[in-house]
């Protein structure tokens, strides 16, 4: 297994919740923990109906509480004969925090704008034709090593109170073929140190759409068909707008729509008599 390219796990933890949630959970990765993901909160309300954490009905649809270290969370999965079809969970307020940082690329002696929005998790936006480059697998090398790059140049400016940029979209926009009140856009999502998303990210979508609302491209109740790197599909829609605690910039509630497969279950310890417990990180 190359931990380059492993998915975000998530650790689900009972004690972390009150009697107003189902359960409650910490996101991590190889180098750290997340203060939110998306499709982690998708792919763990499959698995708490699977598990039996969550009664759900043969037919129609069930809500799944989760605790998350950002806020409180809810995944609505729909069911038929059995199966759970798709999931849509609604995130905390999200809103952009910063528009057009100028961030050095030393290796390409150049300058790139990135936006960043607060969407649980700090997500930074980055238009792939600053760069010159199509979001296909072929250039996925690239883009690990421009995130590792950008995310260095950024330092503490991509800080938002505690928390640091999580995720980085490189996205360019394609041919909207849903109609009116849509946009269409293709993203590689690149996280923690160099990994590679399978999905669009589920908070990234909703960065995406903080980031449209805040440019006038997007109203309440519009929406994003956002596609991955890979051709996974996540369908963003804004349910409401609030009042942002960064000036200048608006708030709004976003509702992810996306599926989950399970494919492996696995269990952690930690170990007090382990000298280096609970882990350790050289770089």
């Amino acid at each position: 297994m190359n931990l380059e390219d492993t998915p975000i796990c998530t650790v689900a933890l009972s004690l972390l919740h009150d009697s107003g949630s189902s359960f409650g959970v910490l996101f991590w990765h190889k180098d750290g923990f997340a203060t939110a993901c998306g499709h982690g909160t998708i792919a763990l309300s499959y698995w708490a109906i699977h598990r039996g954490l969550v009664d759900a009905p043969k037919n129609g649809v069930v809500d799944v509480v989760i605790d998350v270290p950002s806020g409180r969370v809810v995944a609505s999965v729909t069911r038929k004969d059995g199966k759970s079809i798709h999931a849509d969970f609604v995130n905390v307020s999200t809103y952009q925090i910063a528009k057009g940082l100028s961030v050095e690329i030393p290796s390409r002696d150049s300058k790139v704008l990135v936006d960043l929005a607060f969407a649980g998790a700090v997500i930074a936006s980055v238009e792939t034709a600053q760069l010159g480059l199509e979001v296909k697998p072929s250039n996925t090398n690239e883009f690990i090593r421009l995130q590792r790059e950008i995310k260095a140049s950024l330092g503490d400016r991509g800080n938002y109170g505690t928390s640091k940029p999580y995720a980085m979209l490189f996205f360019e926009e394609e041919e909207n073929t849903k109609g009116p009140g849509w946009i269409v856009q293709k993203s590689v999502n690149i996280y923690g140190d160099g990994q590679v998303d399978r999905s669009p990210c589920g908070s990234g979508t909703c960065g995406r759409m903080a980031i449209l609302l805040a440019q006038g491209r997007l109203e309440e109740n519009s929406r994003l068909l956002h596609h991955s790197i890979i051709g996974t599909t996540f369908e963003g829609e804004i349910v409401s707008k609030g009042h942002s605690p960064v000036e200048g910039f608006p708030a709004c509630v976003v509702r992810v729509r996306g599926e989950a497969y399970l494919v492996v279950e696995a269990r952690f310890f930690i170990n007090d008599e382990d000298p280096v417990s609970p882990g350790f990180v050289l770089r």
